[in-house]
């Protein structure tokens, strides 16, 4: 019998055949043959990143997300992707002494935690429950309120903090890390009452929320494809404008961006959005002192796909009639093989608008996730299990343990639907037992 060729349902990747590298061959070319260009690329680069990409990012997003005020240059800081921004944001803004927790909602984007760790607050991250709207804002409330006069807290606060006063730092008292829009890993998208729920809890409590945003663009044509083609307003645009607008100068709020879903994870070229000043103090990270802005090279060859275009067009003419058509298959391949054994899946693209990478599927009562993902591999199919995306230090809910994530942007299209095929066979030989 001849083995099957493996189908990959946890990579989190574009597939080879979604990265646009005509497109990123062309511009390397114009940016290495204009030494107006290749010069300041090869260089360290000012501290906020490539200025040119700045400004056509603020120009960029301004149009996306079709904003009344438009964003400032200012407000945009070049990053090395998200999960390196988290990184030199944590060095900033947190003290492992003075911040309290890091605030997440449960179940989260698994790679993230070893950033906070490595940050020091290994043991303070905190879960927050996830309902069909995102993470829940009056508990996140309620949870941080009782901290806040925990002993152990008030006993940790007496310290000395670690890190000295510097006229460009903040240090927050609490992190709050989201995923808003067609989350990792459960694809729910928040409302635009949950956001701003979010921004009133942050602000009560002195707290930072960061949004990862990387997903924003890739909505579904379909059922919800009238309001999805715009994205819901982000969480560090609400923040400049509810209330009456920012209540300090460094803001409750910011977007953390990247064309590692759009370009190529490989480019490590991103983009953080925020008050002027945060995006300042960011911009002073000591690596950014020393090695100059990240990816300065690359960030003058992606500069060239947003100033002329060429990157709207491929999000809107390959990438969302691409992440369309892999969604629709998964969909229905779901329904017709799944859904009659007991499975349930979200988004689904009607009551829950759909997106982004990733189905979060629940097994039938009986079943446990690991046992599925353990029996995957005999089939040559791998899968995301659900305890994975559990905040470390917390208890695990007990729904965890039969929920899977999969991802439908790697797979090749033609094997989205044998990928399902042989999980309901697993499915159907593990109740079988």
């Amino acid at each position: 019998m001849l083995e099957r060729r493996e189908i990959n349902f946890f990579r989190g990747s574009p597939a080879p055949n979604l990265v646009p590298t005509e497109l990123l061959k062309q511009a390397a070319s114009a940016a290495l043959s204009d030494p107006a260009i290749s010069g300041p690329g090869c260089d360290y680069g000012p501290d906020e990143g490539y200025s040119p990409l700045r400004e056509n990012i603020a120009k960029w997003l301004t149009s996306v997300y079709r904003l009344p005020q438009s964003i400032d240059t200012e407000r945009i800081c070049i990053t090395g992707g998200a999960s390196q921004n988290l990184a030199c944001l944590l060095q900033v803004f947190t003290d492992p002494v003075q911040t309290r927790a890091i605030w997440l909602p449960q179940p989260t984007y698994h790679l993230v935690f070893q950033v906070f760790e490595d940050g020091g607050f290994h043991g303070l991250l905190k879960a927050i429950p996830e309902d069909a709207e995102g993470m829940d804002a009056r508990a996140l409330d309620e949870a941080i309120s009782r901290m806040e006069s925990d002993p152990v807290t008030l006993d940790r606060l007496c310290e000395t903090p670690i890190k000295p006063p510097l006229p460009y730092r903040k240090i927050y008292k609490h992190v709050v890390y989201c995923v808003p829009t067609f989350a990792n890993p459960t694809g729910v998208t928040m409302p635009v009452s949950r956001r701003e729920e979010l921004v009133r809890v942050a602000r009560k409590h002195d707290a930072l929320i960061v949004s990862d945003d990387v997903y924003d663009f890739l909505h579904i044509f379909g059922a919800t494809a009238s309001t999805a083609t715009v994205p819901p307003p982000r969480i560090v645009d609400i923040d400049r404008t509810l209330d009456g607008g920012l209540q300090d100068r460094f803001g409750n709020a910011l977007s953390n961006g990247s064309f590692s879903k759009l370009v190529g994870p490989g480019c490590r070229v991103g983009w953080a959005d925020g008050p002027g000043p945060l995006m300042y103090g960011l911009s002073q990270c000591g690596s950014n002192i020393s090695g100059g802005a990240p990816s300065q090279l690359m960030s003058t060859f992606i500069n060239q796909i947003v100033q002329d275009g060429s990157l709207a067009t491929h999000i809107d003419k390959a990438l969302i009639p691409a992440c369309t058509r892999r969604f629709d298959a998964i969909m229905s391949a779901i329904n017709h093989h799944l859904v009659p054994l007991g499975v349930s899946f979200q988004p689904d693209g009607e009551s829950m608008p759909a997106g982004g990478y990733f189905v979060w599927l629940t097994l039938p009562g009986s079943l446990s996730s690991s046992k599925v993902c353990d029996q995957a591999k005999r089939v040559n199919l791998t899968l995301g299990n659900g305890t994975v995306f559990a905040v470390p230090g917390n208890d695990i809910p007990d729904l965890l343990h039969r929920q899977l994530r999969l991802c439908y942007m790697w797979v090749d299209e033609g094997d989205i639907v044998d990928g399902i095929v042989r999980l309901a066979e697993v499915i159907q030989s593990v109740l079988r037992g």
